[in-house]
Parts: C-alpha cells; structure tokens; sequence
C-alpha cells in the first residue's frame, strides 16, 4: 500500500511539473520564435528518459540502489507523470493529419533520438559518479 501511494503522490508531482514545463516552454517558443513546434513534450520526454535512466542504474553505497517503493515512487510515479509518450504520439499524428510530413519526421526523429541519447547519458553517469 505504501508503494502504491508513492505512486500516486508521484505521478500528481509529475504531472504537474509535466504542465509546467510545458506551458513555460510553448510559450516561450511561441514568444520568441513564434514556434508551434512540441518544444514542451520534446524536453519533457528528453529530461525524463535522462532521470529515469540515471535512477534505475543508481547505486546507493551498499550496491543495492533505491528501495524499490522510491524506485516505483519517483520512477512509474514522478517520472511517469512527467514524461508523456502519448502526448507526442498525438503532436506527430496532428502533423501527419494536416499534411506537415517533415514537422512530423522531424518530431519522430528529434524524440526518438535525444531520448536515447538522454537514456544512455543517464546510464553513464550514474556509472561513473557512483560505481
């Protein structure tokens, strides 16, 4: 039962956070470079897969990483609520639906690559910050 509030109490931080960063970078993107482009779903889902990445491959000093009730709490929880795939899907498939081919391979191709990248630089420096 705790685990699962966790979860919840996670997933409302993130969420919330999810909209703030959201809301602050379309607007900026639309304010300074009149952008509709999903800056806020491309950041979010680049930090998320960076923190996730790093957290699930964290080690505390006894090699055992978090408790597994924080690891679903800020991981499925926190992390969960913030980034947002179905978000993207729908943005990608507005492009497509509206005849935008290259805003929508080039949201594809931004995500999918960043988020990886975001993932593997998440894993190598929690490998090497704490081995």
């Amino acid at each position: 039962m705790n685990t699962f509030l966790l979860v919840c109490t996670g997933g409302a931080l993130g969420s919330g956070l999810r909209y703030l960063v959201d809301h602050g970078t379309t607007q900026w993107a639309l304010r300074e470079h009149a952008s509709t482009f999903p800056w806020g779903t491309l950041l979010v889902n680049v930090v998320g897969s960076f923190l996730l990445a790093f957290l699930l491959t964290a080690r505390t000093g006894t090699g055992d990483g978090l408790p597994s009730a924080w690891r679903f709490g800020l991981g499925t929880g926190v992390l969960g609520g913030f980034t947002t795939y179905s978000t993207f899907n729908y943005e990608t498939l507005f492009y497509l639906q509206h005849g935008k081919l290259v805003l929508a391979a080039g949201n594809i191709a931004l995500t999918l690559i960043s988020c990886l990248l975001a993932g593997l630089a998440g894993v190598m420096l929690a490998r090497t910050v704490l081995p």
